[in-house]
């Protein structure tokens, strides 16, 4: 563990860590502080620490779903966690700034920014999903870890953990919260089917946001199956019979009700849900976040299982969150890393990902949620997830897949010719 021990203008062994409350505007500040003591250093080691001057000051950014000021079971858990760092690294604090993921003033616009214009207002530590990292790093944005200390290659992770913070085998992100597509259901109304077969015989509908321009259910479905998602080449390719297979069950299931033609209308997991509620249809596939959310703010009387697949076998997409180093200047990204390290710790993930509603990147991590159902269905969906394709893939297969999706529920196409026609397209210039 990195030693820190700084003097500034700050009274000597004081640190602060600042923490503001979410607002609806792009990016807060706040204030107060806090005294820390040194980590103690085991025998016969040196400490090695940056030649930082003064008082060091690291700048998170941070969505506000994941503001540590919020009061709630999470945010108090995060904010105890910075509190602990500048406790044990004297000359060190952290000030948390919010921003909003998408759009103006969202975590990817305002590094460009700040890149560009004010490297000195660049975040030390900025959590970013999946795509945007994926984007910032591509962008240049973001720095890559120091992996001659630091690996996600152990049996530790989880393997769409090890997936979720890797950019062609460069390390871009440490992960701390993943999310995965899971089976709400009615526990009341029925058990849940793990083949297809089975749930074509239950007679009970399925809500999914069957428009979705990812069309990621469907591309769960795909894959699943076998299909492949590049050629020999890279470029961006189908498997014709494992997406044959994927949509003749679809016609299947609209002719018996279980995937009517209106879940074409549904784009978002958002609007899936609010059909699911309205109408108190029996089944939805969601995202495992979107689930624990629903549960925790409503008397909902949900059950959760894995995605039901051809043959039962477990398979799922997941995603999630980074940490990520954005400092122009290698000391701070050093020291930074030293943060990054200790907030995904095993230990604290544990309470924070289950207070937060996320999953896990690491197995030791799960054991120790409360709810022993959800830890088993979580558990089968963390060992058999794949990490959501690129963002270069999916805008490449994304809209093929969904206006197949579309044409075979609403009886538009066959899926012999729903097929060819993705594959027509995917292959024109």
């Amino acid at each position: 563990m990195l030693v820190i021990s700084l003097a500034g203008c700050n009274a000597p062994g004081q640190s602060e860590v600042t923490l503001t409350p979410a607002s609806q505007t792009a990016e807060i500040q706040g204030t107060p502080g806090i005294e820390g003591t040194p980590i103690p250093v085991a025998p016969g080691t040196t400490p090695s620490s940056p030649s930082l001057p003064g008082v060091v000051t690291l700048r998170i950014w941070l969505p506000p779903e994941f503001d540590p000021y919020s009061a709630s079971p999470a945010g108090n858990l995060l904010k105890a966690r910075l509190e602990e760092f500048t406790a044990q690294n004297p000359g060190v604090n952290i000030e948390v700034r919010l921003k909003a993921v998408q759009g103006a003033g969202g975590l990817l616009e305002s590094l460009v920014t700040a890149s560009a214009a004010a490297p000195l207002a660049l975040p030390d530590l900025v959590a970013l999903p999946r795509p945007l990292l994926e984007s910032a790093a591509l962008k240049g944005l973001i720095y890559p870890y120091n992996t001659d200390t630091l690996s996600l290659d152990s049996a530790d992770w989880y393997e769409y953990a090890r997936q979720m913070g890797t950019l062609q085998t460069t390390l871009f992100g440490l992960p701390f919260a993943g999310d995965a597509l899971v089976l709400a259901y009615r526990p009341e109304v029925l058990t849940p089917a793990r083949d297809w077969q089975a749930l074509l015989e239950g007679s009970h509908l399925l809500v999914f946001p069957a428009a979705d321009p990812n069309a990621l259910v469907t591309l769960a479905f795909y894959l699943a199956q076998g299909g492949q998602l590049q050629d020999e080449q890279g470029r961006p390719a189908l498997t014709e019979a494992a997406l044959l297979n994927v949509l003749e069950y679809y016609q299947q299931a609209a002719a018996v009700n279980l995937m009517p033609f209106w879940l074409t209308q549904s784009e978002t997991d958002g609007q899936a849900w609010a059909t699911f509620t309205a109408e108190q249809h029996p089944m939805l596939i969601t995202w495992l976040s979107s689930y624990l959310s629903a549960q925790n703010t409503a008397a909902a009387n949900l059950a959760l299982a894995t995605l039901p697949t051809s043959d039962g076998t477990s398979f799922t997409l997941a995603t999630g969150w980074n940490w990520a180093l954005a400092s122009q200047d290698p000391l701070r990204r050093e020291l930074s890393t030293h943060l990054a390290e200790f907030l995904v710790d095993e230990t604290f993930l544990a309470a924070w990902t289950q207070a937060a509603g996320y999953l896990p990147p690491y197995p030791g991590a799960l054991e120790t949620w409360t709810d022993s159902a959800l830890r088993s269905v979580a558990g089968q969906a963390a060992r058999s997830a794949q990490l959501v394709p690129p963002t270069e893939i999916l805008a490449s297969l994304g809209p093929l897949l969904e206006q197949a999706t579309v044409s075979v529920l609403k009886a538009e196409s066959t899926p012999p010719y729903a097929v060819q026609t993705a594959l027509e397209q995917l292959s024109s210039p």
